[in-house]
């Protein structure tokens, strides 16, 4: 049986600009980082279904690496994108209201890690997301 894992976070920002920092590499790799001693290198979209998309996530120093790639299964713009991964699912869907936005992703473990190391690290990444967005609303 797959265990699904949802986390979310509602950000103070238009949609179009969260939608933006979500598939942008240039946001990308400012943002996808579950701590302060990892950061992601290298990032690259083709948002579209059937498109690719992968970013390179290390370890500040150096000591360890991976990448994260997948192809996209559904896009509507400003509403949901669905992709696959490592033989996974991710969902991601940006729900709008008013002045906020959440962006709720729900995806398949992995069987490697404990479900809730998982989930405390997908938060974290979608946590540093919503501080960087809004810090751009900021500036």
């Amino acid at each position: 049986m797959t265990t699904m894992i949802t986390v979310s976070a509602t950000i103070a920002a238009p949609l179009a600009e969260v939608w933006r920092a979500w598939t942008t590499p240039a946001d990308i790799v400012q943002w996808n980082a579950a701590s302060d001693d990892w950061h992601t290198t290298t990032a690259s979209i083709d948002l579209r279904p059937g498109g690719a998309f992968s970013s390179r996530m290390e370890a500040r120093d150096g000591s360890f690496g991976f990448d994260f790639a997948g192809t996209f299964t559904e896009v509507v713009e400003h509403q949901r994108i669905a992709s696959e991964f490592g033989g996974r699912a991710l969902t991601v869907e940006f729900i709008a209201d008013g002045s906020h936005v959440t962006v709720r992703e729900t995806f398949e473990a992995e069987t490697t890690h404990p479900v809730d190391a998982q989930r405390a690290g997908w938060q974290a990444i979608l946590n540093n997301f919503k501080r960087h967005v809004e810090a751009l609303q900021r500036d």
